[in-house]
């Protein structure tokens, strides 16, 4: 039976990796979206010489015999000079020309309706998602929680939904400082160690200027901070071109108890308090209104320019 995956391309700094995001297993469709499938194995393109090759020539597929009788098709999609997704198919015979016809008709309406998403929901400079599509994919992780609430809910080991706000420390001085255009290039390296340090089933977000939000799936308090510290780590040993050391501050908090507008707001509070007392650090909203740090609040994230 001819088997079909989606993979994601995504280049981190100057290495390529190409990731499953869905595929068909019989009858059945599958994808990253589903726990036990959500950390999604990603390799280098190296690992898949036909595409790397067909990729290399830009070409618009290529065709593979990869031996005991089985095949295997590469159909790249391109988004401005860029391949950011492909499709594989594999089947245990070779492709005839009419079936090859109808799969690249296909194809064309694929990549154009790619297009549009890519256009629509993706940021231009860094391909991170943009702030029009958050609310939908904030909606998604909530609905896929742990059912009704619990008496286990807020438990420090509990599995949940994270949401936090990252902002570049004194980033105004480093367009001030070296212009803008190094100023872009470090918001493309950050969102590129912020594709490298997150999962797949984790969604990253620019807000605009060099705020990003993070939506961090199903981890305990523990692994949550473990994952953002070892982010905001990361960023601290990087070396940007020209502008050199580079850090960042981080609000958090859970997606359980509030909207989206609340919960932003939150993380936006802690974010802030990361920024006053020292930058280069990550804050846990709750923790902070447990020791009397902050006072609660709902704040209205859209009526609020950060920084």
């Amino acid at each position: 039976m001819p088997v079909v995956r989606a993979l994601e391309v995504v280049s981190i700094g100057e290495e390529t990796y190409v990731r499953p995001k869905a595929w068909i297993d019989g009858d059945t469709l599958h994808s990253i979206e589903e726990p036990e499938h959500a950390e999604g194995t990603r390799l280098p393109l190296a690992a898949y010489p036909a595409l790397a090759r067909c990729i290399a020539e830009r070409s618009a597929s290529v065709e593979e015999d990869q031996g005991a009788g089985g095949y295997a098709l590469w159909l790249p999609v391109w988004l401005q000079d860029k391949v950011v997704a492909c499709l594989e198919l594999r089947n245990g015979s070779p492709f005839s020309p009419e079936i090859l016809n109808v799969i690249h008709g296909i194809f064309h309406v694929y990549r154009n309706y790619q297009s549009l998403l890519d256009y629509s929901e993706r940021d231009a400079l860094t391909g991170l998602f943009n702030r029009k599509t958050f609310d939908a994919e904030f909606a998604r992780p909530v609905a896929q929680g742990h059912g009704g609430p619990s008496e286990h809910d807020d438990h420090p080991q509990q599995p949940q939904h994270w949401l936090a706000v990252v902002d570049i420390d004194h980033f105004k001085q480093v367009n001030d400082r070296f212009g803008h255009l190094y100023g872009d290039e470090v918001l493309i390296l950050m969102a590129n160690l912020l594709r490298s340090s997150f999962r797949a089933q984790d969604r990253i977000f620019r807000f605009g200027g060099e705020e990003f939000v993070i939506l961090l799936r199903s981890a305990s308090l523990e692994t949550a901070r473990q994952i953002f510290n070892r982010f905001r780590m990361a960023v601290e040993a990087h070396a940007f071109p020209q502008v050199g050391r580079v850090t960042v501050s981080l609000g958090f908090v859970s997606t359980r108890h509030g909207s989206s507008v609340e919960i932003l707001g939150h993380a936006d509070q802690a974010l802030y308090y990361a920024k006053e007392h020292g930058r280069n650090q990550v804050c846990h909203y709750d923790e902070l209104v447990k020791a009397g740090d902050l006072q609660p609040q709902a704040a209205a994230h859209d009526d609020v320019e950060l920084f």
